[in-house]
């Protein structure tokens, strides 16, 4: 089985400095790894992934966290990623979109990522991603269609109330829930800060950080099935 992870290539959104959410690579990379699959990091631009520096805050530093730090291979990984137009997708069985609000900026109009998703969620494999990261969903469409890709789905994300609680609502470019829900998608949430994964079909989503770890796990579900 091979999987790619897809990060952010951005720094900064307006004037806030961020980029990859560090959990939401970390979690999944290790899940990955320990289902036995091949897994790559590209992101849109390729090269280095910028870090969040505040998902490197000691209430954020997760065992997987410190792990990948302290690993040779996953930092390689992260610090020299494929360009995602790089990418064999006929090669691919899953792909997965971590967060951090650097996704605001070059995941939500990006014909690489829209492509990857259109096709591979159009060939049946698997199509997840968590936070943040389902900034990449509102830009796709329907196999054969111009709806919506989550029209009549069920899916999560961050939430408007999450986005309120960092203070970056004025800083997006849209509000992820506002905008899935105007998709006509079926949006379920949790408390804001708590685990919470929709899967329906091969498409899994994840709300926040909290739920990275459970994201990944669900799409292991799945290709393991």
């Amino acid at each position: 089985m091979k999987i790619i992870i897809v990060s952010t290539s951005a720094p900064e959104l307006a004037d806030h400095k961020t980029g990859l959410w560090l959990e939401e690579c970390a979690a999944p990379y290790y899940k990955f790894k320990e289902a036995g699959y091949d897994v790559e990091i590209a992101s849109p631009s390729g090269g280095p992934v910028p870090l969040d520096s505040a998902s490197l805050g000691e209430a954020f530093l997760t065992d997987a966290c410190k792990k990948f730090l302290f690993d040779p291979e996953a930092m390689g990984m992260l610090s020299h990623t494929t360009k995602l137009s790089a990418v064999d997708l006929a090669a691919v069985d899953s792909i997965f979109f971590c967060g951090g609000h650097g996704t605001c900026v070059d995941f939500d109009d990006d014909a690489s990522i829209k492509n990857a998703i259109e096709t591979l969620y159009g060939g049946g494999k698997v199509v997840a991603a968590v936070c943040h990261g389902p900034t990449c969903l509102p830009q796709c469409v329907k196999p054969g269609s111009t709806d919506p890709l989550v029209k009549g789905l069920t899916v999560t994300g961050f939430t408007d109330t999450e986005e309120e609680a960092v203070q970056l609502t004025e800083k997006v470019p849209f509000l992820l829930e506002k905008k899935l829900r105007e998709q006509g998608c079926n949006f379920e949430r949790a408390d804001d800060w708590h685990p919470k994964v929709c899967v329906d079909g091969n498409l899994v989503t994840g709300q926040n950080p909290q739920s990275s770890e459970s994201c990944a796990e669900a799409v292991v579900k799945i290709l393991s099935a």
